[in-house]
């Protein structure tokens, strides 16, 4: 158990290009990290990471060396997992995903999940910017439309979002609602996170498309942000129908355009580690997967 903690101590200095950070994770100090992984190097006699004053880099041998033991650990992982009793799930499990699918899709349905896996911690980094999923060591991330190009990681559709065009009561009864898609230009635009193209909002009925061209008075890196400026009156904004679905029921928001379609915005899970990923993080999407179908929202 001791070259397997080992072993795994050397992916995350690789991972992370420092031993501090390594160190912290495991909360364990950088002499006791660097010790181990130099003990590491020594067994095998090998020089696995170049150690400079400003990084720290596999060499040639750690690159190829790192490739192959991630695979190994994650089979180990998937071998304790196929005896544990009862299956239960143990250890740290990373996610990361956009704020507003973590606070109204993924953590409402997570409690019989975690109910069942006592032993398994769960990290969930609510975030809308990309960040190095590997890196971050990240098990598993939700992707809402296009998805970064990895020859590693692997993807899964698990839902799609309906997109909306909305106001709160306030900004249309000072400012009118707009008829057509064209009319948009006319109003203060809210852009946040979700928004696929920040420059035109594409409509569809009855075979027409119109790509309406929008410049937003008001953007914000957070979807919820968008959502809560347009709550205060500060314009339009477009967003997914799940983010929304309390406002418009409570009468803080408006739907707009209701004869007029855009496209679903597929969601994906997306497996940084590819092949490699633990069994934690497939099981989980699995379990969030069918929790929306039950909803009749995948």
């Amino acid at each position: 158990m001791k070259d397997i903690a080992a072993l795994k101590l050397f992916t995350r200095v690789a991972r992370l290009g420092s031993f501090s950070a390594a160190g912290r994770e495991n909360g364990m100090s950088q002499p006791q990290v660097s010790r181990m992984v130099a003990e590491l190097e020594q067994e095998l006699g090998a020089r696995l990471l170049s150690r400079t004053p400003r990084a720290v880099v596999p060499t040639e041998a750690g690159k190829a060396f790192l490739l192959r033991i991630e695979a190994i650990l994650a089979a180990l992982d998937e071998a304790g997992q196929s005896v544990r009793e009862g299956g239960e799930f143990h250890g740290m499990l990373r996610l990361s995903m956009p704020t507003s699918f973590g606070i109204h899709v993924a953590i409402p349905r997570l409690a019989d999940f975690a109910a069942r896996h006592s032993r398994l911690q769960i990290h969930l980094e609510l975030d809308d910017r990309r960040q190095d999923l590997v890196r971050e060591a990240v098990d598993v991330a939700i992707r809402i439309g296009a998805l970064p190009d990895s020859a590693s990681a692997t993807a899964r559709q698990i839902a799609l979002v309906s997109r909306v065009i909305v106001a709160s009561p306030a900004y249309l009864a000072a400012n009118g609602a707009p008829a057509r898609p064209e009319d948009l230009a006319g109003h203060r635009i809210i852009r946040g996170a979700a928004a696929a193209n920040p420059l035109a909002w594409t409509f569809e009925r009855d075979g027409e498309s119109i790509a309406a061209r929008v410049q937003p008075q008001f953007t914000t890196n957070d979807n919820e942000g968008a959502i809560v400026a347009a709550i205060a009156g500060l314009g339009i904004t477009s967003t997914g129908e799940w983010e929304c679905r309390r406002a418009l029921e409570d009468g803080s928001l408006v739907r707009l355009l209701t004869d007029w379609t855009m496209a679903d915005v597929p969601v994906h899970a997306y497996f940084p580690m590819g092949r490699n990923t633990r069994a934690a993080a497939r099981a989980l999407i699995d379990h969030l997967r069918e929790g929306i179908a039950a909803d009749g929202r995948g």
